[in-house]
């Protein structure tokens, strides 16, 4: 089956200043299930410009005690890929994280865009869409699904939420 969940917003900041605060965005006080976030790979195609990184975030196992009855899911940390590509000339950067923990179970793929938004070339869209789908759990597969969903849906919202106070900390009001 599986579930879907998507994100979209404009911030009034300039996509160089989104993007800086980003890649500083974790670990964040405002955000207690994010503990690190390390860059494992770095580089940039001379060619083109467009910088490759890979990053590898830690955060809580988030999943509820009563599900952690199962061997698999008794894991403190829960370890997360991203991969993103910058490209500056063009303003646009995009982003595809997995899941690495479960991935025998669960296949949680996510892929972002932050990019110059065309109502104002002063501000940034951003767009994320994600899925999860867990195989092997029988009839918690839904369940696991569900709150999957509803975690990744509040997520989402509160991502935005903190990159919008980022934002405002380091740069002041938005941008008109």
């Amino acid at each position: 089956m599986g579930a879907t969940v998507e994100a979209h917003t404009v911030y009034r900041y300039p996509f160089e200043y989104v993007v800086a605060s980003y890649l500083r965005k974790y670990p964040s006080s405002m955000e207690k299930h994010v503990t690190a976030v390390k860059t494992v790979e770095e580089k940039t195609d001379l060619s083109s410009g467009i910088i490759y990184r890979r990053r590898i975030a830690t955060c809580q196992n988030v999943i509820p005690q009563i599900l952690r009855k199962l061997n698999v899911l008794k894991v403190s940390d829960v370890y997360l890929e991203e991969e993103s590509w910058l490209n500056v000339q063009e303003r646009i950067m995009s982003m595809k994280t997995r899941c690495l923990t479960w991935s025998q179970y669960a296949s949680l793929k996510e892929e972002s865009v932050f990019r110059e938004s065309l109502e104002n070339p002063n501000w940034t869209e951003f767009i994320q869409k994600g899925s999860i789908s867990i195989k092997g759990a029988g009839l918690l597969n839904c369940l696991l699904e569900t709150f999957a969903q509803t975690f990744l849906t509040q997520g989402a919202k509160k991502g935005i939420t903190i990159m919008e106070l980022l934002l405002q900390e380091q740069f002041g009001s938005p941008f008109l």
